[in-house]
Order: structure tokens, then sequence, then C-alpha cells
């Protein structure tokens, strides 16, 4: 309560309220409205939202005059519609809004003397518009308030789940599946499994939905939904309409309309987009008789025949956007790696006694008969469900847009794109001298020096050198293993050999030395390079591990959890630099790649270059969780010692 006293006397124009799914922002936007009536007078409230849908349920939340953004701009211009001095002006669904649209509302409150109060959330779906300003006034400001009791679910344990699951914490995975609401399995299986838990769930009378990213998805599970509700009598008309998505409805079917029509009057409120109805009748017109679901006779529309063509899909299933304002019993979500955290947060909260995902751990695709060279074996529910959790996909303002721009100028990611360019120039010369030299024809040198291969290959001959290779004896070495035969491209194939002989740097036991990387990620160049290009290297080199060693610090400071899951910092001397150096592999890693999880290196990668940066950084953990061992170890045998000594003095 002593938040909403703030926005009240606040004096600013433009205010915020951030809450998560089910945190109970309508009792808060009630109580802020009683308050405000109270001293502005009745009807000193109204209501915007960016759907008609939204709009109509904050006007029977509160019981107050409400439009969606795009209507009330046509009527500010038609008209001449504006606000009123004292005015207090509530856009619900704020983060859904577009920048234009919230600057427009927020410019002509202003010039009134009306207060703008924002409401939403920043980790929910974002606007279709360019948008992103509700989540960059949010993150901005330091006394927003954000409500964090849930109150939508029936366990507690996922309430506290839900919040970690909308800021991305991937321990939340772990939660989830101890409760048994992770399935995973291919992409046939997973929709079978949550077309048969959401059919048991209809049976059983609850409220349910499935939903899907995908749009295809969606229509089958519409299509088999339907089949089903046909064979047990529950859909039983004898005409059928059909539906703009190809499918088709009759008596007893749920529809959703998706578009707005004033002139389609049901009860005291119209259609809109979004609405979910029941279907009464279907004329021989065509024309359908629908009921809003869940209320009486009276909040019946017949909808036009042409309007069901174009404007009319089934209900049974929705996409993770249709299904932001829905609250049901259960859901059933179907995820893959395309999905964001902020549909899967969207997705994973519609329900009050349960919210099920089933992961797909595959890749359905006509051209994918098997597995390929390069495919990751190990996918499973979790790494997905990891790499949804970092995949954000909420829009930036214009104004965080660029300094996130400036920001990735310096970040490992640049720096050692930037390295690897210059690096590729300075030495391209004594590579392709190299290629000549191999042993290699001249039509066949000439063939590698102008393959697109040839850059990849040059760089796999840098690390082979960074791991203490002799390339200028190793190349020819492996060009006369075999010959190419029938090769479309010798670099490539080149570079195959040279991957797999040099896996491992040079030598063996006491004699193998460390490989030559910067920050313990990026080979290093050696060998001769030009002046210039050698300075250009250099100040890169210094940068990255300067960049590295500032991501590490900042995490130590701020008590990262992946920090103290590498290993506790050695209180030797000698082990305390060696973890050092493994803890800035690591953070190198994480800076170059944006692993945002909270485990060390996030999920296994896919992608072959880095699947070796990750390989380095594993091996840095590896190497600092042995340390570790090694102290606690040599720790122990003193102890003992000190005990043994003391024993004999006695």
């Amino acid at each position: 309560m002593f938040a909403l006293t703030e926005i009240a006397v606040s004096g600013r124009v433009v205010d915020l309220i951030v809450g998560p799914a089910g945190a109970g922002k309508t009792t808060a936007m009630n109580a802020l409205r009683r308050a405000w009536e109270k001293e502005h007078g009745q009807g000193s409230v109204v209501g915007l939202a960016p759907s008609s849908s939204a709009a109509q349920v904050l006007a029977e939340d509160l019981g107050i005059a409400t439009e969606n953004t795009a209507k009330w701009w046509q009527n500010h211009l038609r008209e001449g519609e504006t606000f009123q001095s004292g005015q207090l002006v509530i856009v619900d669904e704020a983060s859904l809004a577009g920048t234009l649209s919230l600057d427009r509302i927020t410019r002509l409150a202003a010039e009134a003397g009306a207060k703008v109060l924002l409401v939403g959330d920043y980790a929910q779906l974002q606007a279709v518009d360019a948008g992103g300003a509700f989540g960059m006034i949010s993150h901005d400001r330091d006394d927003v308030p954000e409500l964090v009791d849930v109150h939508r679910f029936t366990h507690d344990w996922e309430k506290r789940a839900s919040l970690d699951l909308r800021h991305g914490h991937a321990g939340v995975i772990d939660i989830y599946d101890e409760h048994q609401r992770v399935v995973d399995g291919d992409t046939e299986g997973m929709i079978d499994a949550a077309y048969a838990a959401w059919r048991r769930d209809l049976v059983a009378g609850r409220a349910t939905v499935l939903v899907s990213d995908s749009n295809e998805s969606v229509t089958a599970l519409n299509n088999r939904a339907r089949t089903d509700l046909i064979l047990d009598g529950t859909v039983r008309g004898s005409r059928e309409s059909e539906l703009h998505d190809g499918t088709r409805a009759a008596s007893g079917d749920i529809v959703i309309t998706r578009r707005n029509d004033r002139r389609l009057l049901a009860g005291r409120g119209w259609v809109r987009n979004g609405d979910r109805w029941n279907v009464v009748d279907v004329r021989r017109d065509r024309l359908m008789l629908v009921r809003r679901a869940g209320s009486s006779r009276r909040n019946s529309v017949l909808l036009p025949a042409d309007y069901v063509t174009e404007h009319v899909e089934l209900g049974y299933a929705v996409t993770s956007f249709r299904a932001q304002g829905l609250t049901t019993d259960t859901t059933h979500v179907l995820v893959d790696s395309t999905m964001t955290r902020e549909t899967l947060y969207v997705a994973m909260t519609r329900g009050r006694d349960a919210n099920v995902a089933y992961v797909t751990v595959d890749k359905p695709d006509a051209s994918h008969d098997g597995p390929h060279p390069g495919e990751n074996d190990e996918v499973t529910g979790r790494s997905v469900l990891e790499g949804v959790l970092q995949h954000v996909g909420a829009e930036l303002s214009a104004h965080e847009t660029i300094a996130v721009e400036q920001e990735s100028w310096g970040t490992i990611t640049q720096l050692a794109a930037e390295y690897e360019t210059i690096a590729a120039a300075a030495q391209r010369d004594r590579w392709a001298a190299l290629v000549r030299a191999s042993g290699l024809s001249a039509e066949q040198a000439v063939e590698v020096i102008e393959s697109d291969a040839f850059g990849p290959l040059t760089a796999e001959l840098r690390r082979a050198e960074a791991n203490h290779h002799d390339v200028a004896v190793l190349f020819p070495r492996l060009v006369r293993a075999r010959d190419f035969g029938d090769a479309d491209d010798i670099a490539a194939v080149m570079r195959h050999r040279l991957t797999a002989a040099t896996a491992r740097p040079a030598g063996a036991g006491r004699t193998r030395r460390a490989p030559r990387l910067i920050a313990g990620l990026v080979p290093e160049v050696t060998g001769p390079v030009a002046d210039e290009m050698c300075q250009a290297l250099d100040e890169r080199r210094d940068l990255i591990i300067q960049r590295a060693d500032a991501v590490l610090d900042r995490a130590i400071a701020v008590g990262a959890s992946w920090i103290d899951k590498i290993a506790p910092l050695p209180d030797a001397t000698n082990l305390r630099e060696a973890w050092w150096q493994s803890a800035r592999a690591i953070a190198a890693y994480r800076n170059r790649y944006t692993i945002k999880l909270e485990s060390v290196l996030g999920p296994r990668p896919e992608d072959t270059d880095q699947r070796i940066d990750y390989a380095r950084a594993e091996a840095a953990l590896n190497r600092a969780r042995r340390n570790a061992e090694h102290e606690h170890v040599e720790l122990a045998h003193r102890v003992v010692r000190q005990r043994s000594s003391f024993g004999q003095t006695m």
C-alpha cells in the first residue's frame, strides 16, 4: 500500500507498477482507483490497453471506462478526444504497447495535467510494433514498485518457481522436474503426450489449454481435439462452417474470434480479437451463433458467414501470444529450442493447478532422415530449457539498443573477432606459402588458397601452432597421408585432417606444454608478423585479457552463483593464481558466447567453433576443481601430521 501511496503523490506524469503473472495487479489497481477517485471524484480514472480484450477485462475488473489504445488514438484524431486535468490514465498490459503509442498517450496526458500509470510485466510478451519503452523505464528507475506475492497458483512451490522462471534462473528447471512438470522426447511423442494429458483434464471437467509457438502444431492439435470431441458427442452439429485456417467448427466447438467488430454486439459488449466462444449453432446460411465462454445466453451473437471464414479459429490450442491473459486450471505447453524466455514464462504461468512442459529434443525436418554429422546427440529436455531461458526475446528501446551496441564493441565476442580477422590477414601469405610447399600440385594449391574453406583452415593452423605443433612439418605429412580422390574441397578435407591430428597439445606427459591461449580461450598468433599488424594484435590481446578480468571481478563482486560452482578460491598463493587463470578462461567463454545462466558453462553447444571453446573452458573448470581437491588433500595430510607430531611430544 505504501508503494501505491507513493504513486498517487509522486507528482510525475508517468509511473509504473510491475508485476509477474498472477501477482494481483488488478487488486493493486483497484486500491489505487478507489484512493484516486476519493481525491479527484467519480470517473476520474480511465483505462487503456493495447488490445480490446485486455481493455474489456480492465473495464470489468475496475468498473471504469476503457478503450484500446489504437481506437482511442483514432477518436483523438477524429473527434478531439483527450484527457482531463486530474485524471488517472491506467494503461494495462503496457509491455504490449508500442513505444509510439505510449509516447502519444503520455504527451497528451502531460498537456492536459493528467497522470499515466503503466501496469505490466517486462518479463512477459512485448509489443508487435516498435517497443521496449516499458522495460526501459522499469529498469532505469530504482523506485518502481514490483509486486512479488504471486496468488494464482495452487501450490506454494510453483509460486516461487514462477518467479525464478521469469528471471531465467536455470536452477528452476530442476524444481519443475522434481514435481513432474517436465517431459522430454521427440516431437511426435511430445505432441501425443501433451494432447493426451489435455484430453484427460478436459474429460475430468478442468479448464485446460494446449500451448505451442508453432502455428502448424496449433492447427494440428485443434483438428485432433475436434475429431475426438465429435466422436464422444460433444461436437454434434450436422452443419459446419469453414474457418480461416482451414479447420471447421460446428455446434459444441470452442472458437476464438480474431478481429474487433463493434457492430457485432454480445450482451453489453461486442466481438473482440481474442475472445473465446462456445458455438451454439451453425445456420443453413452459415451464420454462426456463439455464446461467450463461461457466460449466459445474453452474451450471444450471430457471426456473419464472411466473418467466420476470415476471422474465427478453433480454441483448444493457442500460441503463447494468444495465451497471455488466460487463466486456466491446467496448461500443457509444447516447448522447443525456438522459444524465448518470455513465451515460455507466459505459457508456463497460465494454469492454477498445473503447468507442464513437453520439451522436444529432436529437429523434425523433411530433409532429416537420420543423424547427420555435427548434430548434438546429447540434447536433453534440460539443455533445451536452459537454452530457452537464455534466449531473451524482449525488444529493447532505441536508447537501450544504443547502449547495448556500445557495450558490444568491448565484449570478447567483438575483440576476439577483430583479433582473428587481423591474424588471418597478417598470416595469409605465410599460410599460402605453406600450402604451396606442402606437396600439393600447383593446381591443387591454387584450389585450396581460393577456397571458402581456406580461412577456417588458416584458423586451424593457428590453433595447431598455439598447441605447439610444428605445422611446417605436420601439414605436408597430412597431405601425404592419403590422396584426395574426388574430394569437392581439398581445403575442407585438410582442415578436418588437421583438426583430428592436433586435438591435443604437442608432446606427452611432462613434455606437454600448455597451449598459448589468450585468456585461456583465443589461440595466440606466433611466427613472423609485420610490425603494424603485431601492434594491432597485441592491443586486442591485452583488451581481451582486461575484459575477461573485468567480467570475473564483477562476478565475484556481485556474488554470481556460477563463481561458487567453479571451486573455492584456494588459500595457497600458487594455487590461487592457477584458480584465477582457470576462472578467467571461464569468464572469457561466458562473455564471448553471452552465457547468462547460473550453470558455469551453460548447455553444451552444437556449433563446431563454440564446441572447441567450450572444451577449453571445461578443461579450465576441471583444473580448478582438481586444484581444490589437491589443496583439500594437502590440508588433511597436514592435520594428520600435526596430530601425529603432537602425540609424539606427549
